[in-house]
C-alpha cells in the first residue's frame, strides 16, 4: 500500500516536517511493508521555508534581520534555481512580539530579507505570509527597500498617523524585472470591518479602544499610496504586508496551492492509495485555506481517500465530510492530553499506528 503523508505543523508542538516523520514512524510500526511518501505542507505561514526545503532541496542562505522592535533575529532564504522563498514570520512573527507594543512593531526585517534575496540574484521572490505579529501595512518593508515619506515608515502603524506623502520610486526600481509573489490564503482587505486591524489586531495585542485609530492610520496610508489596492483580497494578509507587496507589483497566490504545486502533491496523490494530512486543531475554520482542506481537495481530484490526524478534532462527521475528510482522529482523545503535549512526537506516532490498523490493507 502506498501512503502519502502531507500534514501541516502542529502549532506550538511539532513542525510539519516533524509531524510527517512522527506519522511515518508510527504507521511503519503496524505496516512496515507500506510505501510511505512524506510531503510536509505549509500555507505560507511559519514553516513555509522548511517545508519547501525538505521537498525541493536548494540552498539555504542565513541572514540576520531586524525583528519587530529593531532587535536582530535569525532568518533564512531558500534559493532554488533563481527563485527565492522567504517566510515573513521569521522576521515579524507573533512569537517575536511577546509583550511588546504592537503599535510600533515593524516589518522592516521582511524588507531586509527581500533585499538579501535581490543581492543573491533572485529573479522571482515568493514571500510566505502568515503568523505575523505586526499591523503596519508593510510600511517597514517599503522602508527597507528605500521608500521615503513624511512620517516614519519603520515604526509600526502608530508612526503612520497623519501621513501625507510616500515615495515608492526606489523600491519599484529595485524590483524592476523581478517577479514578486505573495503566498497567502487570507482574503481580507487592508482596512475596515474585515481589515487587518479589526480581524487580527486582538491576537497581536492591539487594545480594542485603539483599533479605530490604527485602522484610520492605515486608511490614510492607503489613500496616500493606492486606495484601490488596499481593497484587493489579501491586502490585509500578515498585518498588511500583502498590501505593500501589491504596491510593488506583486501577485497573490494561495499559499497551499503554491506549496502543493512546488512539491507536486497532485502527482504524488495519484500515485498513492491513501492520503494522510493533519494539523494541531482540526475545526471548521480549516476550510478557510488551511492545509488539511487543500490536501483533501487534491486527494479528491485524484480519487483517493483522505484521513486527518490532529491534536484535537473539533468537528462532527458531517462537517468533516464537507471538508473532504473521510475520517479524523484526535491525539488528545485517543492518547490523552498529558502525552499529547508532554511528548507530542511520540503521541502522534502512537495515533498513526492505531490509524494504520484501520486503514492499511
Amino acid at each position: 500500500m502506498r501512503v502519502l503523508i502531507a500534514p501541516d505543523k502542529f502549532a506550538g508542538t511539532l513542525t510539519a516536517v516533524q509531524a510527517a516523520e512522527a506519522i511515518a514512524a508510527g504507521w511503519a510500526r503496524h505496516a512496515p511493508g507500506d510505501e510511505l511518501d512524506l510531503a510536509p505542507m505549509a500555507d505560507g505561514g511559519p514553516g513555509f521555508v522548511d517545508v519547501l526545503h525538505a521537498s525541493l532541496g536548494g540552498e539555504l542562505l542565513a541572514a540576520s534581520v531586524s525583528g519587530p522592535f529593531g532587535e536582530q533575529v535569525p532568518a533564512s532564504i531558500l534559493l532554488v534555481d533563481g527563485v527565492a522563498h522567504l517566510e515573513s514570520a521569521q522576521a515579524c512573527g507573533l512569537h517575536l512580539v511577546g509583550g511588546g507594543d504592537p503599535e510600533v512593531a515593524s516589518t522592516l526585517g521582511v524588507g531586509e530579507l527581500v533585499v538579501a534575496a535581490l543581492e543573491a540574484g533572485a529573479r522571482r521572490i515568493v514571500v510566505g505570509l502568515g503568523g505575523s505579529g505586526t499591523t503596519d501595512g508593510g510600511a517597514g518593508l517599503l522602508a527597507a527597500l528605500g521608500a521615503t515619506a513624511d512620517r516614519p515608515l519603520d515604526q509600526g502603524p502608530r508612526g503612520l498617523t497623519g501621513i501625507t506623502r510616500v515615495d515608492l520610486s526606489r523600491p519599484r526600481e529595485a524590483l524592476d524585472g523581478v517577479e514578486l509573489v505573495l503566498a497567502s490564503d487570507v482574503d481580507n482587505p487592508l482596512t475596515g470591518l474585515f481589515g487587518a486591524v479589526k480581524t487580527y489586531g486582538p491576537q497581536k495585542g492591539v487594545a480594542e479602544d485603539r483599533m479605530p485609530a490604527l485602522d484610520a492610520a492605515l486608511e490614510r496610508y492607503a489613500e496616500v499610496c493606492d486606495r484601490r489596492l488596499s481593497l484587493e483580497p489579501g491586502a490585509g494578509a500578515a498585518g498588511g504586508l500583502g498590501y505593500a507587496l501589491l504596491l510593488l507589483g506583486g501577485s497573490r497566490e494561495p499559499g497551499i496551492s503554491l506549496v502543493a504545486r512546488a512539491v507536486d502533491l497532485p502527482g504524488r496523490a495519484r500515485r498513492a492509495d491513501l492520503v494522510l494530512t493533519g494539523e494541531g486543531a482540526f475545526d471548521f475554520s480549516s476550510r478557510a485555506g488551511k492545509v488539511p482542506y487543500g490536501v483533501a481537495e487534491i486527494a479528491a481530484q485524484a480519487l483517493r481517500p483522505c484521513v486527518a490526524l490532529a491534536g484535537q478534532v473539533l468537528v462532527g462527521a458531517r462537517e468533516m465530510r464537507a471538508l473532504g475528510i473521510e475520517s479524523a482522529y484526535s491525539v488528545v482523545d485517543l492518547i490523552g492530553e498529558d502525552r499529547a503535549f508532554g511528548a507530542p512526537g511520540e503521541a502522534l506516532a502512537e495515533l498513526a499506528e492505531r490509524v494504520a490498523r484501520t486503514w492499511s490493507s
